[in-house]
């Protein structure tokens, strides 16, 4: 097992666009072994992006624990999205808060896999939204700037 650190809000490497990964190397299945780790590591998340790690790869991972299991992304790109759900959000590298954020309630997306394969994969409701969230990641877009109301809350409740 190893665990990367995490980048927390307000570090600049957040807000930065990702390059895409140009050749699956050895480097890159660590790197995707490691964000699996981190993500695990005491339920701690459902999905995690490489800027979260430090990374500034287009890659994530994520498992919202259904039938998929972990799902690995690399250098994602959003095919088609439709509906809309709202739900409370919180992320690993944003700590201690949460807000409501509107997200597809269904979502198209292709990319890679640690083998080079092209995939296609349709997701509904949890396993979209968390597809989503960690695709913001590689665009330097956090859940908190997608508040539906502005708000972003403490996870005691109390306004931030």
């Amino acid at each position: 097992m190893a665990l990367r650190n995490l980048v927390l809000e307000g570090d600049p490497l957040l807000r930065k666009t990702s390059r895409p990964v140009d050749e699956i190397t050895p480097r890159i299945i660590k790197l995707l072994d490691d964000m699996a780790d981190t993500m695990y590591y005491e339920g701690r998340g459902i999905g995690i992006a490489a800027p979260q790690v430090g990374v500034l790869r287009r890659v994530f991972v994520v498992d919202v624990g259904d039938e998929h299991g972990l799902i690995e992304f690399i250098n994602p790109e959003i095919l088609e999205t439709s509906g809309s759900q709202t739900a409370n959000e919180g992320c690993l590298s944003v700590p201690g808060k949460t807000c409501e954020v509107e997200r597809p309630d269904h979502v198209k997306i292709k990319a890679l896999n640690r083998n080079g394969e092209e995939f296609v994969l349709e997701a509904d409701e949890l396993l979209a939204r968390c597809i989503c969230h960690e695709y913001d990641h590689l665009n330097g877009i956090l859940f908190i700037d997608k508040s539906v109301d502005g708000k972003v809350y403490n996870t005691d409740d109390s306004e931030d």
